[in-house]
C-alpha cells in the first residue's frame, strides 16, 4: 500500500492536480512555437498541438524512457521535452551540463523554478529570498563545524536507534523503515540544528516532519490552479503559518535564555552553544534578527535535510538489504576503523567501502531522473553556437548521465565497490577525492553541481555512513519471509522508494 506520508505527494491530490493541470493547460493557450526552441530536437511530436501528446505520455506513461531516448540521441548536444505547462530543454553532454551550471545568476536562475515547485508565494509568503543567509551558515559554520560536532550527531543516531528499534534477546523486531527513518535522522539532524533536549522531543519532530510534508503537497497542488484561485486553495490547504507559530512555542524558551546571556556575556561568552540556532542568532540581521525569523530558517532548513538524507537511507538500506554479501565486508571495516579512530569524523573518512557504496547506491537509485531546474532569465548561447530564449526551463538528465555507459561501464549493474575501485586507480589522495561521496561533478549530480551544489551533503553524507555503519555492527537485518525491495514509486521527473517493513535483532556473533 503507498505510504503518503513518505512520499511527500499525496495519491488522490497527485491524480486530479494532474487532470486539473492538463485542462489548463488546453484552456489557457495553445503552446506556442518559437523559432529558437524549434531549432532544438523534441523528444516525439514538435507541433504546438500534437506536443501534448508528448506531454501527456511523459507524464502518465515512461517519462523516464523518453528522457533517456533524447539523451542517447542527441548527445552530446540538446533535446527539449514537453511537460503540459512548457518547454523543458535538456542537455545531454557533461560540458553543456556545466555552462547550465556555471551561468550567473541573474542569466540562469536556480531560484525561479523552486519558487515555482514550492509556489513561495503562497505557501512560503514570509521567506525573503534576497536574503538566504541561512545557506552562508550552512556552507561555513556548519560545514567547518562537522567534526567538532559529530560525537553529537553520533550519541542521537545510537539513541534515536535505541528508542525506535528495540531489540532484545534473540528476538527479531519488525520496523516501518521510513516514518523510522524520518525520525531518527530528525532528532540527529535536531541535535545539530537546536540541541538537545528540544531535538528528542516526539511533538517537536513530528511537527518538522509534518512541515516538510505539507510544504510539498500544497505545492504540488496549488501549481495545478489557475492564478487567481491560488491564494484560495492555499488558504485552505497549507499549513506552514501554523507550523511557523508552533515552532516559535517550541523555540521561545531557548531563544530566550541564550539572548539573555549574548546580552550579559557579549564576544566573552566562551561556552556558548555551537548549533545552527546558535549560529542563526548570531548571523540574522533586520528582519530575520527576530523569534519569527529563526523559526522560519530552522523549518527550512529541516525541509533541505532531513527528507532527502532519509529516502538515501532507505534506498543504501534496501540495496545492502538485496546484496547481502556487502555486510561482512562493511563490518570487518567499520571494527577496523572504530577500534582505530573511534566514531569519529575521522574515521567516517576512513570508512571508504561503505562510502563507495553509498554513492554507487546514489549513481542507480537517486531519486531523480530530471532536475536541478534552472530557468533563463535572457537569452542565452551555448558553446556549440545554439541559442535558448529568455523564459526556458532547463532540466539536467541526472539519471541518464548515471547510466551513460562511456562513463559508467556495465552502468546497469550495481557494484557497491565501483568508486572505491577508482579511487585506488588514482593513486594520489587529490584525484582520488574527486570518487568520495560529497564530491560534486557532472558525471555524478545527486548534490548539483557547482556554486550551487547543495551545502548540506557534508552533515548528510556521515549521517547516512554512521547510521549505516552504526546499523552493520550492531544488528541483523533481514526482509520479511517471502518480501524483498519494495517496487518503486515513479512520477515523471522523480522517483521515490516504497516502505517496506524490515526486521531487526541484536547481532548475533
Amino acid at each position: 500500500m503507498l505510504d503518503e506520508s513518505t512520499l511527500g505527494v499525496p495519491f488522490g491530490p497527485f491524480l486530479t492536480g494532474f487532470l486539473i493541470l492538463v485542462v489548463s493547460a488546453f484552456i489557457a493557450s495553445y503552446r506556442q512555437a518559437d523559432p529558437l526552441l524549434d531549432a532544438v530536437p523534441t523528444v516525439r511530436f514538435k507541433d504546438p498541438i500534437l506536443s501534448y501528446l508528448s506531454a501527456f505520455r511523459f507524464n502518465f506513461g515512461n517519462g523516464a524512457l523518453m528522457l533517456k531516448e533524447g539523451y542517447e540521441n542527441t548527445k552530446p548536444g540538446l533535446f527539449k521535452i514537453a511537460t503540459f505547462r512548457r518547454w523543458i530543454v535538456v542537455p545531454s553532454g557533461s560540458g553543456l551540463i556545466e555552462e547550465v551550471m556555471k551561468a550567473p545568476d541573474n542569466v540562469i536562475s536556480v531560484v525561479e523554478p523552486l519558487l515555482d515547485v514550492l509556489q513561495t508565494r503562497y505557501t512560503l509568503v514570509f521567506l525573503n529570498m534576497d536574503d538566504m543567509y541561512h545557506r552562508g551558515v550552512v556552507r561555513s559554520k556548519l560545514t567547518r563545524n562537522i567534526a567538532a560536532t559529530f560525537d553529537q550527531v553520533h550519541d542521537e543516531l545510537v539513541s534515536a536507534l535505541r528508542d525506535c528499534i528495540p531489540t532484545t534477546g534473540h528476538e527479531w523486531v519488525k520496523v516501518s523503515i521510513m516514518p523510522t527513518m524520518q525520525r531518527i535522522v530528525c532528532q540527529a539532524s535536531g541535535r545539530v540544528f537546536v540541541g538537545v533536549p528540544l531535538c528528542r522531543d516526539h511533538d517537536y519532530q513530528t511537527l518538522v516532519i509534518n512541515f516538510i510534508v505539507n510544504l510539498i503537497q500544497s505545492g504540488f497542488i496549488i501549481s495545478c490552479f489557475p492564478k487567481f484561485l491560488k491564494p484560495i486553495v492555499a488558504r485552505l490547504i497549507c499549513r506552514v503559518p501554523t507550523h511557523v507559530r508552533q515552532t516559535m512555542e517550541f523555540i521561545r524558551p531557548i531563544v530566550e535564555e541564550r539572548s539573555a546571556k549574548m546580552k550579559e556575556f557579549g564576544q566573552n561568552w566562551d561556552d556558548a552553544p555551537s548549533d545552527m540556532l546558535m549560529w542563526l542568532m548570531s548571523e540574522a540581521k533586520g528582519v530575520e534578527r527576530s523569534l519569527e525569523g529563526w523559526a522560519r530558517r530552522l523549518l527550512m532548513l529541516n525541509f533541505a535535510s532531513i527528507h532527502s538524507t532519509s529516502l538515501t537511507f532507505t534506498q543504501v538500506l534496501y540495496r545492502l538489504l538485496a546484496h547481502p554479501e556487502y555486510i561482512e565486508p562493511f563490518r570487518q571495516e567499520v571494527e577496523a576503523v572504530v577500534a582505530e579512530e573511534g566514531w569519529t569524523k575521522a574515521g567516517m573518512d576512513k570508512m571508504r567501502k561503505i562510502d563507495s557504496f553509498v554513492r554507487e547506491t546514489q549513481r542507480i537509485d537517486g531519486p531523480i531522473f530530471v532536475g536541478l531546474n534552472r530557468l533563463s532569465l535572457s537569452p542565452f548561447t551555448f558553446s556549440n553556437g545554439v541559442t535558448i530564449p529568455a523564459g526556458t526551463l532547463f532540466g539536467l538528465p541526472v539519471h541518464s548521465v548515471h547510466m551513460d555507459e562511456e562513463i559508467y561501464p556495465n552502468a546497469q549493474e550495481f557494484d557497491g565497490f565501483r568508486f572505491l575501485k577508482l579511487r585506488e586507480k588514482e593513486g594520489d589522495d587529490v584525484l582520488a577525492a574527486r570518487h568520495q561521496m560529497v564530491t560534486t561533478s557532472a558525471e555524478l549530480l545527486g548534490f548539483g553541481l557547482g556554486r550551487h551544489s547543495c551545502p548540506g551533503r557534508f552533515l548528510a553524507a556521515n549521517e547516512v555512513k554512521a547510521l549505516l555503519a552504526h546499523i552493520i555492527v550492531t544488528y541483523d537485518i533481514k526482509f520479511e519471509e517471502g518480501k524483498g525491495v519494495p517496487r518503486e514509486y515513479r512520477l515523471p521527473s522523480f522517483r521515490a522508494p516504497r516502505n517496506a517493513n524490515i526486521l531487526f535483532r541484536k547481532r548475533q556473533r
